[in-house]
């Protein structure tokens, strides 16, 4: 009996012994064992630091569904289609997030080599890195008076364009005929940011794309990237969503015609001409158009 409580004793000791050992040599989650090394059980602070709930990964880790594939054979109508999205309006005010703005999201992806750039609509002039760094940054001469000397100094200096200036975007498109579904469906091919700085504002200019994204290329990248949604904070709407399942109002800007005229030429008044004609007419003409794309597949059918 005693040889029994002697081994025991022996025994808890030992475990005693052994897990305050253990311990002295564990360090507190978070913590760094030695410098420049990180322990297994320490926790990054992008993990700890959350400004929400939960860390949101399903836009992130979402795997987006590809197009429809389509034949050139099954194409029997098709008609090119340039539009303008004024991000002024209510429904596409979340163009103009603070955080979550549609440029903003454009710009990084561009500098940072994931989408490409290019010059013009037919996608055929890629824009080097120095040509888009001018269009994304534009340099003010500043005259500026030196306190020591009371001479005046010229300063350049570089701002970047800022995504409060971008009120509209030019969305290129193609409507189509598919005999294989027999379905009139809508294709985006690129979207092009308006720019228009304030000198340009005050000599009566219009506003002109600042560079033409390829839809089809960036459409994988912008669906990781998450759009403001005013219903529902936690719903995961991409920006990818909103183009693919056209969340915006916008009126049409041209249509292919034989004298690629835009819809404003159509209205230039004659020498002779007294009518007097508004941006309304333009408007309207639009809804026409529009009204137009959406009856064809109807008119096709006999009921």
């Amino acid at each position: 009996m005693k040889t029994l409580i002697n081994l025991i004793f022996g025994v808890t000791v030992l475990c005693l012994v052994s897990g305050s050992s253990l311990s002295a040599q564990q360090q507190k989650p978070g913590t760094v064992a030695e410098e420049g090394t990180v322990t297994e059980s320490s926790t990054p602070s992008e993990d700890i630091f959350v400004d929400d709930i939960v860390s949101k990964r399903l836009v992130v880790d979402n795997r987006l569904m590809a197009q429809q594939p389509i034949r050139e054979a099954d194409i029997a109508w098709e008609k090119r289609i340039q539009r303008v999205i004024d991000t002024r309006e209510k429904i596409n005010l979340p163009f103009r997030s603070a955080e979550l703005n549609l440029f903003t999201t454009l710009r990084t992806l561009i500098q940072n080599g994931e989408i490409t750039a290019f010059s013009d609509e037919q996608f055929k002039t890629v824009l080097s890195i120095e040509d888009l760094g001018k269009k994304l940054s534009k340099t003010d001469t500043l005259i500026d008076l030196n306190p020591d000397t009371y001479e005046e100094v010229i300063k350049v200096v570089k701002n970047d364009v800022n995504w409060e200036k971008i009120e509209q975007y030019r969305v290129k498109e193609i409507w189509y005929f598919d005999k294989q579904r027999s379905v009139v469906d809508v294709r985006i091919l690129g979207i092009a940011p308006l720019y228009l700085s304030d000198k340009d504002k005050e000599n009566g200019l219009t506003p002109y794309p600042m560079f033409w994204i390829y839809y089809p290329e960036c459409r994988a990248k912008l669906s990781k990237h998450r759009v403001f949604n005013g219903e529902n904070d936690i719903a995961p709407m991409t920006w990818a969503d909103i183009f693919d399942a056209r969340v915006f109002n916008s009126y049409i800007y041209k249509r292919s015609n034989v004298l690629d005229y835009r819809l404003k030429d159509f209205f230039v008044p004659e020498p002779d001409d007294t009518s007097n004609r508004t941006g309304v007419d333009l408007l309207l003409y639009s809804e026409k158009i529009k009204s137009e794309l959406l009856n064809f597949e109807h008119d096709l059918w006999e009921y």
